[in-house]
């Protein structure tokens, strides 16, 4: 964390001659000012076959320019900034180039990004490769040529996203802040700083921190970035500082997102959040089920996948399922990304559910789920938290993937129920927005009820068979095991019982997590969701470019 002493209290800037500042930094923003400097990077990834080494290549500058670049721990994320009306780069357009720190070699190797994500002008995100020991990384834009990495900010400690909240307060999320789970810390410990150019202090402003807890603080909104905000202004940055220490590191621009009252009706009685990596294979049968029992709208935070999820999302999108993908390139946040993604979904949703892609809510009482909800809710405007228990099942004596999905696949689970996923009432979370993945705090005056096993329950499928659990040891959503492969925290419940720190099948593998056998849903799903005229389910069916319905798997 960069220490940054401030100036004092007679010399800090006015509104007006900061929000004048910032309106001259936009305007000169269009002109791209390229700096001929390079980051090195110390990084333990070998150079692999599919590199292509050139001679060195003078860098020219397009009007694109990187507008942010972050190294996390397993890549570089490169922000793009594009001028108006220019055309997105696509992955064949763009190479990561790694050029070696030895003054005496003159060789490029390029390597293709690993994904690119998002459509915004403001920030489409490059992925690259860490580079290779030895090597400093920029990139290159076809057809125009190398663009040099100015800065790096590294992943440790970093403000990375902000929110402007219908109070006008500003929703910050902070990496390495290191508070206690669950715990409100004392505010006035620290301050919120805005400004844009975090290298001096010259023009940042500093306002009061209203809130903070866990990675998320709460910050009074200063009226010019306010002004600007409903402009579509995204120049300046806001940053948290500890008194009497410094500012963390920013990235992070305020938007508005959000609207300024709440609307008189919500468009959804029920939606769903999830967080996920790499689940394009899954997520049509989790979806297409949870329409089928109620779901109206689903929020998919997207931690850099490399599948096929961003063109799988588009294709039921396109079967008018309710789905927005939100690029959420920041490992080991999901409790941050569940509260950004709350408070999204309280601008249209009555309830939210918050569970994973292998979480399916079963409902023995043949009801809908927004019936459910509103048994439980109904006549007491107070209750903000409905808590759903969990049964593990484990791989049902399957050594492959069930080729009818999950539901019908996997039928023996655990006796004991595990720890619960929680559907809430948006607007009573609580400000602070603290949750620990299962259940959120609420506001002063809202409870929670525990729902009757009867009524409600989740199959989480969690110990599927092999060749789906091993990726658990390598995935990074998970809020609680940071690396599968650390003895750290080897009695954590995200762990499988037994098995340690190495991603080596056990031989009875496919009999273990099998208690009771349990084919209450499968039977719900055979019975109330095969299509009469194909015998297929839904999530059997695929559907070409025109949406025509073709057979993939008949049910016998």
């Amino acid at each position: 964390m960069e220490a940054m002493k401030f100036r004092r209290k007679g010399d800090v800037v006015s509104w007006s001659n900061f929000f004048r500042c910032t309106i001259f930094i936009v305007v000169s923003c269009f002109t791209f000012s390229a700096v001929r400097l390079f980051f090195a990077v110390l990084g333990s990834t070998s150079q692999n076959s599919n590199m292509e080494v050139i001679k060195d290549v003078t860098p020219v500058f397009p009007a694109v320019s990187i507008r942010e670049t972050v190294m996390l721990p397993d890549q570089v994320l490169i922000f793009l900034k594009y001028p108006p009306s220019a055309p997105f780069f696509t992955k064949e357009d763009l190479r990561c180039v790694y050029s070696s720190t030895n003054s005496s070699s003159r060789n490029l190797i390029k390597r293709p990004p690993i994904q690119i994500d998002g459509q915004d002008f403001e920030n489409q995100i490059v992925r690259c490769s860490i580079p290779p020991s030895g090597f400093m990384l920029s990139l290159d834009l076809k057809p125009h040529g190398i663009i040099p990495i100015v800065h790096i900010q590294w992943w440790n400690a970093l403000a990375y996203e902000a929110l402007i909240d219908r109070d006008n307060s500003t929703v910050v999320f902070v990496k390495g802040l290191n508070l206690r789970p669950e715990r409100m810390a004392n505010a006035s410990k620290f301050e919120c700083v805005y400004g844009w150019n975090f290298n001096s202090t010259k023009y940042l402003l500093r306002t009061e921190m209203l809130s903070i807890a866990q990675e998320i603080g709460r910050c009074k909104t200063p009226l010019s970035v306010l002004k600007g905000s409903q402009r579509g202004n995204r120049s300046v940055k806001v940053s948290i500082r500890i008194k009497g220490k410094g500012i963390y590191r920013t990235i992070a621009r305020p938007i508005r997102l959000l609207n300024s009252y709440p609307p008189a009706q919500k468009q959804y009685e029920m939606c769903i959040c999830t967080m996920l990596r790499n689940q394009a294979k899954y997520i049509k049968e989790w979806i297409m089920y949870h329409a089928e029992i109620g779901v109206q709208r689903w929020f998919i935070y997207d931690n850099n996948s490399e599948d096929e999820i961003e063109s799988i999302i588009k294709s039921l999108s396109d079967l008018n399922y309710n789905i927005t993908r939100h690029v959420w390139p920041w490992t080991k946040t999901q409790e941050a990304g569940f509260a950004h993604c709350a408070l999204r979904a309280r601008e249209v949703c009555d309830w939210v559910g918050f569970i994973d892609v292998d979480e399916f809510f079963h409902l023995p009482s043949g009801l809908m789920l927004y019936d459910v909800v509103g048994k439980y809710s109904g006549g007491d405007s107070k209750i903000g938290e409905l808590r759903v228990s969990c049964h593990s099942f484990g791989p049902s004596g399957l050594k492959h993937v069930p080729t009818d999905g999950v539901t019908l696949g996997y039928t023996c689970r655990m006796v004991a129920s595990e720890r619960h996923k929680s559907i809430v009432k948006p607007e009573a979370l609580s400000p602070s927005l603290i949750n620990v993945v299962h259940h959120f705090h609420l506001r002063a005056g809202f409870y929670y009820l525990n729902v009757d096993k009867g009524k409600l329950i989740i199959n989480h499928y969690k110990y599927q068979v092999w060749e789906v659990f091993k990726e658990k040891f390598y995935r990074r959503v998970a809020a609680y095991v940071v690396d599968w492969q650390d003895t750290h925290s080897v009695g954590s419940k995200d762990r499988a019982p037994g098995l340690g720190t190495r991603a080596v099948e056990p031989e009875d593998w496919s009999r273990r997590f099998c208690e009771v056998n349990d084919s209450g849903l499968r039977e719900k799903v055979l019975r109330s969701f095969v299509n009469p005229q194909t015998k297929l389910l839904p999530w059997q069916e695929e559907f070409n470019e025109v949406g025509r319905r073709e057979k993939s798997h008949v049910i016998i």
